[in-house]
């Protein structure tokens, strides 16, 4: 069951009582001053003085209001002051004139006040429109999302509308939407069999509402005493969800004023839900390009990095196989060492894979124990000397403390580190090691090649970030060995950081907690440093 519900409305109660009451009290102020006129100073014609009641009728109550006091205004005044008195006969001719012209004059003057009255509470009720609408902007324009923005838009709409309560849901249907914001937040949404809808048609016609009757238990209607107001909230040829408001039966529907703010704010709401979802596809879009992009890089830089020691293996290999090559055993043994070389390198291509996936999927669990550090140092170095052109300098104090580290985690860090120093460095590699403040031990590599730009330094540690010194255009690694030192770092709780070393070239240092060991636990004896060069 459908009907319109824009019709005359009649005055409410308080309303009538407050206009027949100010008529009333207009018109005996009137005929008081009119007698006193008369009598006192022999007013000839002072009927006019009713114009005064007629005005502030119309200014407060409107054109019927002001004419029926016009009216009266005339019967009173042929009745007490018109020969013969107190009855509504008139004898004189000019009297008739007089009191006609009185009646059109007053209507007339009614009919104005009234007009530029309701011109004064459009132009009123048009500056409240845009005041709320400008805060319902600015809002949705503040604020990241709809979600965020809706408190505080269905704030300004129970403000700008004198709504009981208003809540905003999305959903294709009624039965489908959900809650985002409601004005009060964990009250039970009551039920009701009647539902005033604003219908919005193409074009300039102004919106209708409309009642239409829904199925509802007859506990959940009885419980409701408000109105069920329902503005749709669409987009092109869809309908997102609702803006739902309640106003007590015994006031009256909406006007056009709060029936304009509710619409125009469901349009931008409306809009507001479409601009979420373009930024939520374009950012699935940005993050697929990217996932391509990415899996592209690292399918590319993995098929490089092991053509290039499988290469050198089988070259290796089919040299020895060949029986018309006389080998010596010197020969014997660096092809021996290239291909130990070579697949060394393929196994740490592997591993940082491997820790690169663990460390994004939060796998990494280290075994933490104190460790001695020029252990650590030792063995990594010893792997990375393999290197004939690279000198390795490794400067360590005697009383370095033992760290608390897991060792084959601090083992790949530094292998990682000596070997980025040694493909894009120079001919100088120096390991160190310090003793900070409050228990902390902080190791360093560093080399004496042409470094990075600074602009660089913050993002060494991206995956798949590659930073070659200005002007090169060689390929370098996949860049993600850097990426694997901050995470296995991290995870044995410590820290590394980038920057300019005094030889020239790149420096990384690496921060660990100190291991607090028993003085029975300690070594008994301290390893001799590694301090001559390579």
């Amino acid at each position: 069951m459908v009907m319109d519900v824009w019709r005359i409305r009649l005055p409410r109660r308080g309303d009538l009582v407050g206009m027949c009451a100010l008529a009333l009290a207009a018109l005996a102020a009137s005929t008081a001053t009119i007698a006193l006129l008369r009598a006192g100073i022999h007013v000839t014609y002072p009927a006019p003085v009713y114009l005064l009641a007629v005005l502030a009728v119309g200014m407060r109550y409107g054109t019927i209001p002001a004419v029926a006091t016009a009216v009266i205004a005339f019967l009173a005044y042929d009745f007490l002051f018109v020969e013969p008195l107190y009855t509504f006969t008139i004898n004189d001719p000019n009297e008739w004139l007089n009191l006609l012209l009185l009646l059109v004059v007053a209507a007339a003057i009614g009919r104005l006040v009234a007009l530029q009255a309701a011109h004064a509470e459009e132009l009123t009720q048009r500056a409240k429109e845009t005041q709320a609408l400008f805060g319902i902007s600015r809002a949705l324009a503040e604020s990241r999302t709809v979600e965020e923005a809706a408190p505080l838009v269905l704030n300004r709409l129970a403000d700008a509308t004198a709504m009981d309560r208003i809540w905003f849901a999305l959903g294709p249907s009624p039965a489908e939407e959900r809650i985002i914001a409601d004005t009060s937040p964990g009250g039970a949404v009551p039920g009701s069999a009647w539902q005033v809808v604003l219908q919005r048609s193409p074009g300039d016609e102004p919106a209708r509402w409309v009642r239409m009757h829904v199925a509802t238990s007859p506990a959940r209607r009885n419980a409701s005493r408000a109105t069920f107001h329902r503005v749709r909230v669409e987009a092109p040829g869809e309908i997102l969800g609702s803006v739902w408001a309640l106003r007590s039966r015994e006031e009256s529907e909406p006007n056009r004023s709060e029936t304009r703010i509710l619409s125009a704010a469901a349009d931008q709401l409306g809009q507001a839900v479409v601009r979420d979802r373009a930024a939520v596809e374009k950012t699935s879009a940005e993050i697929a390009r990217r996932s391509e992009a990415l899996k592209t890089a690292l399918l590319d830089s993995v098929s490089h990095d092991l053509r290039t020691p499988l290469a050198t293996i089988r070259a290796a290999a089919g040299s020895m196989l060949d029986e018309s090559v006389t080998w010596s055993e010197e020969d014997h043994r660096e092809a021996f060492q290239a291909i130990d070389a070579e697949a060394e390198r393929m196994g740490r291509l592997v591993r940082n894979l491997l820790d690169l996936s663990r460390i994004e999927g939060g796998a990494l669990k280290p075994e933490l124990e104190p460790c001695d550090l020029d252990d650590v140092v030792r063995q990594a170095v010893r792997r990375a000397r393999g290197n004939p052109s690279t000198r390795i300098v490794v400067d360590l104090p005697d009383s370095i403390s033992p760290v608390l580290v897991d060792e084959l985690y601090l083992g790949q860090v530094l292998a990682n580190l000596i070997e980025n120093a040694i493909r894009y460095g120079g001919d100088d590699i120096r390991v160190s090691a310090r003793e900070l403040a409050a228990g902390v031990v902080e190791a360093s590599v560093e080399d004496d090649g042409r470094g990075v730009p600074e602009a660089a330094l913050p993002h060494l540690f991206e995956k798949f970030y590659q930073a070659g010194a200005p002007g090169e255009t060689q390929r370098r690694g996949m860049g993600i060995g850097l990426t694997v030192v901050e995470g296995l770092t991290r995870a044995m709780g410590g820290e590394v950081e980038a920057s300019r070393s005094e030889l020239g070239g790149l420096r990384m240092d690496i921060r660990l907690r100190a291991a607090v060991v028993p003085p029975e636990a300690s070594p008994s004896a301290v390893p001799t440093p590694l301090g001559h060069p390579a």
